[in-house]
């Protein structure tokens, strides 16, 4: 068995400078339990540090007014992450569980959003007009100052990179806490962050905690401006709470109970194994997993019969074997969790496929229901399971899919060119595909309805969740 002193340690970076924690966390591999290295574990202390580091870049240099050094940060950053972008696939695969395929396109992804936040950083989105004779408004868009990045652990490179990248690109700096599952991974990231030139000290401070004392004292602390968060439906109503006494503006993507629409002129050829990956990507741990399979009645028996052979032939195993179609969920207990879910549902629902557990890794599980009002219809489950719900008309599969708490993202499959527009205008969700599920562009915002969040991240939207509007008026009578 290795021990820790030959392996990888991974610590903290704030102000410039790499802090070590009086407790160490292991890294494991959650498909095999192989261990993988340390990393310093933080909590309110190395948060306070990371504030206190931001808040003095933020007031003391000269970040917030010089775009074109933004710009070049950036860069660096996208750069530096291509140099590591090999590495960081790897470890992905093995420290967060999901298939090398899928890490891969996770560090490209970071890779794409750091160069358009660095395009965006010297793009000018402010108005100006003489509005009587003599008399001149304009309104500059300024940075909003510190900003609390609070970081899940599903996705924790791509995840980050789309909350602080805008952030940097306008002018802010960052207090980022990320998650214990992948402290290496966080490890990788802070080198490339310590190795950015264009980065003044403190602009960029990373803490990884196991524990939830760091977290609550960045969304506590009067010194940062703004809270960004993707996670869970329920710790997102706890950051209101918390940031509710110092006014902090609040940009959080939330949870998702995505609804995939299968009309009955649907081409189940394209979509069967598009539905199956909406399920399986990410082991189900996504915000914008494919959670309910809504179907019309005519093609509800092919469906299914489809979907069952499908769902009973997905290969799970380790992210960093080729075979693997699906990798392992982030930890057994978060497994156990599921399948425990499932076994529940069983009890007012038919189990179509139930997925088989070894330890963390789990297979996808398909379940129908009549009954909207289901736990399994109305709760994230955050693995691999969908619902099976067949539909009658547009209006029904409309009423089904809008009968949760969540607003998320749809997908609607037809062949019916007017139908995805019709149906789409009334999902209350905040981004709606057509025969397609999951495609996001960096240019595009996305968020969500009701209890899936607040604000929007991605495009231009993205950069003015951390902004202010300032307006200038200036009089100059006429001689």
């Amino acid at each position: 068995m290795p021990t820790t002193e030959n392996l990888p340690h991974a610590p903290h970076y704030i102000d410039g400078t790499w802090h070590e924690s009086t407790a160490r966390g292991q890294s494991r591999n959650p498909a095999t339990n192989e261990l993988l290295g340390t990393f310093a574990d933080g909590g309110a202390q190395e948060a306070r540090l990371a504030v206190a580091a931001a808040r003095r870049a933020f007031d003391s240099t000269a970040w917030s007014r010089d775009r074109y050094r933004r710009a070049a940060a950036l860069t660096e950053l996208a750069d530096g992450l291509e140099r590591r972008a090999d590495e960081l696939i790897s470890l992905l695969a093995r420290e967060n569980g999901k298939t090398s395929s899928e890490a891969a396109l996770e560090v490209t992804g970071a890779i794409a959003k750091l160069r358009y936040y660095a395009a965006l950083a010297v793009t000018d989105h402010g108005r100006a007009a003489e509005v009587r004779p003599g008399v001149y408004s304009m309104t500059l868009r300024e940075a909003a100052g510190v900003v609390g990045v609070i970081v899940p652990w599903n996705s924790p490179v791509i995840l980050a990179v789309r909350s602080f990248a805008p952030a940097l690109a306008a002018g802010c700096t960052v207090a980022m806490k990320m998650p214990a599952q992948t402290g290496l991974v966080n490890g990788v990231l802070s080198e490339v962050v310590a190795q950015t030139p264009s980065l003044f000290p403190g602009v960029v401070n990373v803490f990884t905690e196991s524990g939830n004392s760091g977290a609550p004292e960045i969304v506590a602390a009067p010194e940062v401006d703004v809270i960004s968060y993707t996670g869970s439906t329920a710790v997102g109503r706890v950051i209101a709470e918390q940031a509710a006494p110092t006014l902090k503006a609040l940009s959080l993507e939330l949870g998702g109970k995505t609804p995939m629409i299968v009309f009955d002129d649907a081409d189940l050829d394209a979509a069967v194994p598009v539905l199956v990956k909406a399920v399986t990507t990410f082991a189900g741990q996504f915000c914008m997993t494919g959670s309910r399979v809504l179907v019309q009645r005519g093609a509800a028996d092919e469906l299914r019969r489809r979907l069952v052979a499908a769902f009973g032939a997905v290969r799970t195993g380790p992210g960093d074997d080729p075979t693997s179609e699906m990798g392992a969920m982030i930890d057994e207990s978060n497994a156990r969790r599921v399948e425990e879910t499932v076994a529940a549902a069983a009890e007012y629902a038919t189990v179509l496929v139930r997925g088989e557990r070894d330890h963390a890794l789990l297979g996808p599980s398909l379940i129908e229901v009549v009954d909207v009002s289901a736990p399994i219809v109305q709760r994230e489950v955050f693995g691999p399971v969908a619902t099976f719900e067949v539909f009658d008309s547009e209006d029904d599969a409309v009423a089904r899919a809008n009968a949760t708490e969540f607003g998320l993202a749809a997908s609607v499959w037809t062949r019916d060119a007017d139908r995805p527009l019709r149906v789409g205008r009334e999902l209350r969700c905040g981004t709606v595909w057509t025969n397609t599920w999951a495609v996001i562009h960096d240019q595009f915002e996305e968020g969500g309805f009701k209890q899936s969040g607040v604000g929007r991240l991605n495009g231009v939207r993205g950069i003015e969740e951390f902004q202010e509007t300032k307006h200038l008026v200036h009089a100059a009578p006429r001689r």
